[in-house]
This record gives structure tokens, sequence and C-alpha cells, in this order.
């Protein structure tokens, strides 16, 4: 995730940091990090010549019921804290943060014109506080349903899946949102969306047959779209077709990865640079749990939520050929749902059966181990981690 300049705010929490006494702790990666303050809603240490004062976090939640929650997040241990709400949106598939500084979430419910449109909030950096931006809801064009969200830090843009299209829209200042010249730019059934860390691509599902994933370049000015040649490109290994939920590209930007609903598995390609063409990796589509539905990258590992058995699987990213081999301990008793991550790789955030969950990741072995208990939760659509 992008880092932004520092705010009048932060900056005042570095100042705080430099000369208020506290300990610190680590993650377990080893990044030095201070603990939350929950009195002063701020993060204060001293840690010397390691000095390492980071903003709070927070872990929004698009709510079954409508609502957006709210839930801090323990910078020490990764727990989350007791959640505060507002209302939300009903039935979005698509929550995004753009530079920690603006909520969006997609709102399909249509208009009688056909118009759905993008709910959106600015994010109090020290209290996590959303506020609603001028102008929200951002309506769409005529025959819209506004799904999967992606953002580019780097253009300030906003990319919305939109049936048969991908709406691209430019931030501004304070967040409100425009359409860019050539948007919207036409795409065949894209539901989901993901970007690459580099913000140099755009990819999204397709799941008309045969079932493949579009790539497009972003204009690093502009945000615009190019659809990379070829695209889109076929998931093979005798797939023709397949409900495609999720898709998540690797912290490094060589491969992509989309989970199959229809025919339990994830398919896997690597990113050719710098034309953004996929091509399957070795042994790809491969097995996971019946019936996925949502899929993160993290460090060199992925993992996938499985509704239909209850699970998730757990697989190691091969960094040169990009093929999934499973964890040993895969796939893990773990009930989850929608399914986000913290930028350190240290934390994996769940709405799990009856709760929000969160699990620690070994660095090493990618194995999970459940952080605190379980906070009661009704279920989320969509979550989205910003610090």
């Amino acid at each position: 995730m992008a880092t932004r300049a520092l705010l009048s705010s932060e900056m005042l929490l570095v100042a705080v940091c430099l000369i208020v006494l506290a300990g610190c702790g680590t993650n377990n990666n080893g990044t030095q990090i201070c603990p939350l303050n929950s009195n002063a809603g701020t993060s204060v240490c001293n840690c010397g010549t390691s000095l390492a004062c980071r903003a709070p976090a927070y872990v929004y939640a698009n709510g079954i019921d409508g609502n957006i929650y709210t839930f801090p997040v323990d910078l020490n241990t990764g727990g989350l804290g007791t959640p505060t709400s507002i209302t939300g949106v009903s039935n979005s598939l698509g929550m995004a943060a753009l530079n920690n500084q603006f909520l969006y979430v997609s709102n399909p419910a249509a208009t009688a014109g056909g118009t759905s449109s993008i709910n959106a909030w600015s994010i109090n950096s020290g209290t996590g506080t959303l506020t609603s931006i001028a102008g929200s809801p951002f309506p769409l064009g005529p025959i819209s349903l506004s799904l999967g969200l992606s953002t580019d830090n780097t253009t300030q843009t906003l990319y919305v899946a939109d049936a048969a299209k991908i709406d691209v829209l430019k931030a501004d200042v304070n967040g409100a949102l425009t359409e860019i010249a050539g948007s919207p730019f036409p795409t065949f059934s894209g539901l989901f969306l993901a970007t690459d860390s580099q913000n140099r691509y755009l990819f999204a599902t397709n799941d008309f047959p045969p079932a493949g994933v579009e790539a497009f370049t972003i204009n690093s000015s502009t945000g615009a779209l190019t659809l990379v040649p070829g695209a889109p490109f076929a998931i093979g290994g005798g797939v023709g077709s397949a409900l495609q939920v999720g898709i998540a590209v690797d912290p490094t930007g060589s491969f992509v990865y989309t989970v199959l609903e229809s025919t339990n598995q994830v398919a896997a390609f690597s990113i050719s640079s710098p034309s953004g063409m996929l091509t399957p990796v070795p042994g790809s589509p491969f097995v996971c749990g019946k019936t996925p539905i949502a899929v993160v990258a993290v460090g060199h590992f992925l993992y996938v939520s499985n509704a239909g058995d209850g699970t998730l699987s757990g697989y190691s990213i091969d960094s040169s050929s990009g093929v999934l081999t499973p964890l040993a301990s895969s796939p893990f008793a773990i009930r989850t749902g929608a399914m986000t991550i913290d930028p350190s790789g240290s934390f994996l955030f769940t709405s799990g059966a009856g709760g929000m969950l969160t699990f620690s990741i070994n660095s090493t072995s990618g194995t999970l181990t459940q952080v605190g208990s379980l906070i009661p939760f009704a279920g989320a659509t969509a979550l989205a981690y910003v610090q």
C-alpha cells in the first residue's frame, strides 16, 4: 500500500513519538512498532535510534446489514478492538481505500434509470472516523452495476467493475470522484479487479467462455486503461467457463491469481513486463477447497477462503515460476469469508463464522495462528485495511 505524505496531524504524531517515553514492540517479521495508546487515540513511543512510530490502523468492513464498521487494530498483536459503525451500503462487493485517505464502497443498487453509484468517505487518520465526502454517492453512467473496486495510488484513481465495462474515476484532493476522458473502458464480464503493487497493470476477472483474465496497462499520468494484446487470457486446464469470485496480484507484481468458485480451483498466471501479457503457470489451475469465495496474496503465500467446506487453503508461491504448493498444515480448519491483510504481511483479517478474526502469519511456514478471541459480528461482504 502506498505511503502518503505526512499530514499535519501525522507530523505532530512523530513529534510526540520523539519525546514521550513508552515501550516499543516488534511484529512477527521483526519490525519495530509502537503500542496503540487507546486513551489518546495515537501511538507514542521512544525507540531510540530505531524509532518507528506508526499511525493507528483500522479494518473497515462492509457489513451484511448495510452498515460500515470500523475496527481499531492493535499494532503489537494485530488484534481488533470494539467497532463503531455508520450507515453504509447493502450487498456491496467492492471496498477500497485510496492512499489511506479515502474509503470507497460500490453501491450496486440501481435507480429507476439503471444507474448505480459509489459511496465515498474521508478517513480521519487519528481516529478512523469516516465522514461522507461532498457529492457522495457518485453516480455512474446509465445501465450500470458497480461491483469490485481497485485503486491506483499513483494517479489517485478508482477503478470500478461495472458489468461489461470498467469505470475509471479520478479523485480530487477532497476525495470527490470525476470520470476521466475515455471512461468507461469496454471489457467482458469483469466482476472483480486487482492492480499490481507498482500500479502498472489492472486485471479483471472474465467469466465468459472460455474463462480468462483481462489485462490492461495503466497510464501513469492519467490512469487510463489500454487493453493488453491477446487479452482476455484463457485459464486453460480444460476450464471452459468458471465463476471467478476473487483476484489478487502477489506483492512482487510477478503473478496474478483468481479463484474459480464453480470448479474449486485457483488459476495462476505469470505477468510479462512491460507488456502485461499473461501466461498460465505450470500446473495451473490448482485444486483448493469447496466453493472458494475470496483470495489474498501476502509475502510469498496465498490464502483462499472456502465457503463450501469451512476451510482456508494456504499455499507457498514459487518466486520464479508462480507455482502454488499447499502448505504443510493446509487446509486450515478455519471458516472464513471476506479477507484482507496488513501491508507488512504479518496479519490476516477475516470475517468468519459469527465474527471477525485475526491471524498472525508465520513468515517462514505460512502457518496461521489466531490472535485473541472472535469478535461477534454478523459478517461482511468486503474488507479493507487502512493505516
